[in-house]
């Protein structure tokens, strides 16, 4: 028998923006405990956007970009009958914010050559223009969803 399951933390919203998601987004680029490094990367980003783009407030930016590279559907292994189907199901707004802000960082580290501010800032635009990395991963995940279709009557 399964236990129950643990209940959603409360994530404080961040000192300078006052935003919840902005929070969870250095949280998410931390790396070893290292809080004051990781807010001073995100914030270095945000006002590079701010510069780069022109527009004052570089919250909305921020919140097009991650809403640009959320996905809506993805695809779970479902075994039937000794047989493994890839099955599309929705994915719950946290889970898809969470991927988004994965795909965003993960993407940013993996390129080369410049500080990760810059490189974070870059991914952050190329999402706001619908155009990058985590936009291309989240269109491969809705390609495999729309090809697997067929199984949707598996999700239960």
């Amino acid at each position: 028998m399964r236990r129950r399951r643990a209940e959603k933390r409360q994530i404080l919203p961040d000192p300078k923006y006052k935003n919840t998601l902005v929070a969870k987004f250095i949280n998410m680029v931390m790396i070893k405990g290292k809080r004051s490094k990781s807010e001073a990367i995100v914030y270095g980003a945000l006002d590079i956007l701010t510069k780069k783009t022109g527009n004052d407030n570089s919250m909305e930016v921020f919140q097009k970009a991650i809403d640009h590279a959320r996905p809506l559907l993805e695809v779970r292994p479902r075994r039937i009958g000794g047989a493994t189907y890839q099955v599309p199901m929705e994915i719950p707004p946290s889970r898809s914010y969470f991927m988004a802000m994965m795909w965003l960082r993960d993407f940013a580290r993996t390129k080369k050559g410049k500080p990760m501010r810059e490189k974070l800032a870059d991914e952050l635009l190329d999402a706001y223009n619908k155009t990058g990395s985590a936009i291309k991963k989240r269109d491969d995940t809705h390609r495999m969803a729309e090809a697997n279709k067929a199984f949707a009557h598996y999700k239960w």
